[in-house]
C-alpha cells in the first residue's frame, strides 16, 4: 500500500519543523556571551551612549541564563574598554543601577525534553511528584473528569491544581553613568577603576560570541 505524497509532505514538513525548533531551543539554552546588544538597552549584549566627551552611560543585559554576577561584570569591562578605546586611564561610576526583570510563565503538558533550566513539579499526596519529577506517577496517566468518561474516575479532580509546567524568568540589566579621566585615578573616588587592570583582571571571565569558520 503506497502513502499519498500529501501524508508523505506533511510528515516530512512536521519532522522539519520539529528540527529547527529543536536548533532554536538549543541555541537559546546558553548564557549571553559578552557582545554588543540588537538595539540599545536590550536583554542580549552591551550598549552604550555617549553624554559628554568624557562621560557616558553604558548598559549590558543578558537572557534569563546570565547571573547577576556575570551582567555586572560584562557591564564594568565594557566601561573600562570604552576607556582605553578612548584614550583615557581610568574610569568612574558615578551612578549605577541593578534591574532584576522577572515573570513567571506557566504551560500545561510535560516538562519539554529540550527545557533542562526550568523543569517543575509538584507534589500531590495521592499521587506523587508531577510529571515534571523523573519518577513521577503522573506519566502516562489519564484523568477524567467523573462518570461519563472511559476509564478511571477522579473525585478530587481540581482542573486549578493539575500538571502544570511554572517556571520563574529572571533578566538583569546594570547600566551606570561613566566619568573617563587620564593620569592616576582620584584617590578620594571609591567608584574609580584602572582601566587597564580591569580589562586584565576580568578578561579571563568574558565569554565572547563563537565565531564560525
Amino acid at each position: 500500500m503506497s502513502i499519498p505524497p500529501k501524508m508523505t509532505r506533511s510528515k516530512t514538513l512536521r519532522h522539519a519543523l520539529l528540527c529547527v525548533s529543536a536548533i532554536v531551543l538549543t541555541a537559546c539554552a546558553t548564557a549571553t556571551p559578552y557582545q554588543p546588544a540588537s538595539e540599545p538597552g536590550a536583554y542580549d549584549g552591551f550598549s552604550q551612549q555617549m553624554i559628554e566627551a568624557d562621560r557616558a552611560r553604558i548598559t549590558f543585559a543578558g537572557n534569563s541564563l546570565t547571573k547577576r554576577d556575570t551582567v555586572e561584570n560584562y557591564m564594568l569591562f565594557r566601561a573600562a574598554e570604552t576607556a582605553v578605546e578612548r584614550g583615557f586611564d581610568w574610569f568612574e561610576l558615578q551612578e549605577r543601577d541593578l534591574e532584576a526583570n522577572t515573570r513567571t510563565r506557566v504551560s500545561s503538558g510535560f516538562a519539554s525534553a529540550y527545557d533542562p533550566y526550568f523543569g517543575y513539579s509538584f507534589y500531590r499526596p495521592r499521587f506523587g511528584w508531577s510529571r515534571g519529577y523523573h519518577y513521577s506517577r503522573f506519566r502516562g496517566f489519564r484523568r477524567h473528569r467523573g462518570f461519563g468518561y472511559r476509564g478511571f474516575y477522579d473525585p478530587f479532580y481540581d482542573p486549578f491544581f493539575d500538571d502544570f509546567n511554572v517556571r520563574e524568568i529572571t533578566k538583569y540589566r546594570a547600566t551606570a553613568e561613566v566619568r573617563f579621566g587620564n593620569g592616576p585615578k582620584p584617590a578620594d573616588a571609591e567608584n574609580a577603576f584602572n582601566a587597564r587592570q580591569v580589562i586584565e583582571n576580568l578578561g579571563p571571565l568574558i565569554e565572547f560570541p563563537e565565531v564560525d569558520g
